[in-house]
């Protein structure tokens, strides 16, 4: 299973537009071929920040996502709306049974 984390800080004035447009990548994500799940949360810390939390099926999946048209206008509406770079890791995790 492939994890991605990432975050967006936003501005006062930009916020909700972040957040208009984070929901509806969400929803179409979550529609894509190995999406697990894929939420986009307020930081309970920084109401100017989102944080984004995907689990995909594998590397090639999350490859897939990163191609459609959506993600990548998506990733430009974010970097034009951002206070600062939007972060994003991606590791390759293993569930632990507890």
């Amino acid at each position: 299973m492939i994890l991605v984390t990432g975050s967006v800080l936003g501005r006062e004035d930009t916020i909700q537009e972040l957040l208009e447009i984070s929901r509806e990548h969400v929803q179409r994500s979550l529609t894509e071929p190995g999406c697990i799940t894929h939420g986009v949360y307020v930081d309970a810390e920084n109401p100017l920040r989102l944080v984004f939390v995907e689990q995909w099926k594998d590397r090639e999946s999350l490859g897939l996502h990163f191609q459609v048209p959506g993600s990548i206008e998506f990733v430009s509406h974010l970097r034009r709306l951002a206070a600062e770079p939007p972060s994003l890791n991606v590791y390759d995790a293993m569930p632990i049974e507890m």
